[in-house]
């Protein structure tokens, strides 16, 4: 059984930082793509960071070059680190996990397993 825990969201200010966690379980990162998907109100659901069981990532261009993407496999845990964090990075995050040997964000944007998600709030 999948089970993806995510943590580390919170409040910050413009041009803050944060680090979100999703521990994961009930699969091997090597037949997954995984990485993380944002929903803010109103808008679609966008997949932003993709990492597969080699850790080579993938991004959207609306996070490239400010946030990174890792997996710890000894702890069975994902990161995202998140720098320079704008207002419009406003939104849930959650972890995903998808099914494939291939993977970039637009795999891991099927979300066929996700998180209960972790809620990012930047203010300016």
């Amino acid at each position: 059984q999948v089970q993806l825990v995510e943590s580390g969201g919170g409040s910050v200010q413009s041009g803050g930082s944060l680090r979100l966690s999703c521990v994961n379980s009930g699969f091997t990162h090597k037949s997954h793509c995984m990485g993380w998907l944002r929903q803010a109100p109103g808008k679609e659901r966008e997949a932003v960071a993709a990492i597969d069981g080699d850790g080579i990532t993938n991004y959207s261009d609306s996070v490239k070059g400010r946030f990174t993407v890792s997996q710890d496999n000894a702890k069975n845990t994902l990161y995202l680190e998140m720098n320079g964090l704008q207002p419009e990075d406003t939104a849930m995050y959650y972890c995903a996990a998808e099914p494939s040997s291939f993977c970039d964000i637009v795999v891991v944007g099927i979300g066929t397993y996700l998180g209960q998600g972790t809620q990012v709030t930047v203010s300016s």
